[in-house]
């Protein structure tokens, strides 16, 4: 099941991340929505599902978007995917503050990294601290809005079958 759930996630937010950022070509400030998939999968199912998330979608991402270093996103995803998973198993988020708190933090972890390691390999520039709140916010609000549906969808359809199993009952026909 972790696997597979592993699996769906990664695709999931890669599928998405390529649908918005086909339609919000052009525009500085966009969610990381592989990373909410990362984050996702490191605090449902622990360290090891966030570094395969981690490495799966990072590199999926690079090549996609076609950097001059593939493997910086991957490298990076996969390291705060572990980071994420390890705190997920040392302590329990359930709380949606929590998890918004944790998705900010590691977003700009990410977000840093991958600048440090973009000025080792080709050379020094400006930190955007502006495009970096921005995108931290986008992302914790789609991570906010991730964890809302998955932790109500399935209460939903339970609920749904029970009252369609009560409508329908013997007793009243």
């Amino acid at each position: 099941m972790r696997l597979t759930g592993v699996i769906v996630t990664v695709t999931v937010s890669v599928l998405l991340q390529t649908l918005l950022a086909r339609y919000t070509a052009g525009q500085r400030w966009m969610p990381d929505l592989v990373l909410v998939g990362v984050l996702f999968s490191g605090l449902r199912w622990g360290p090891v599902a966030g570094m395969l998330a981690g490495t799966t979608g990072g590199l999926i991402q690079d090549l996609i978007a076609g950097e001059s270093i593939i493997g910086v996103g991957g490298l990076t995803k996969t390291l705060v995917g572990f980071a994420v998973g390890a705190i997920g198993a040392q302590f329990v988020l359930v709380r949606a503050q929590a998890r918004v708190i944790i998705t900010a933090l590691a977003t700009i972890l990410h977000r840093l990294m991958i600048l440090g390691l973009n000025a080792l390999l080709e050379g020094p520039s400006g930190v955007p601290w502006g495009d970096i709140l921005i995108q931290t916010a986008l992302t914790a609000l789609c991570s906010l809005v991730a964890f809302q549906l998955t932790d109500a969808v399935p209460g939903a359809i339970e609920r749904s079958r029970a009252s369609r199993r009560a409508t329908l009952s013997r007793r009243k026909w």
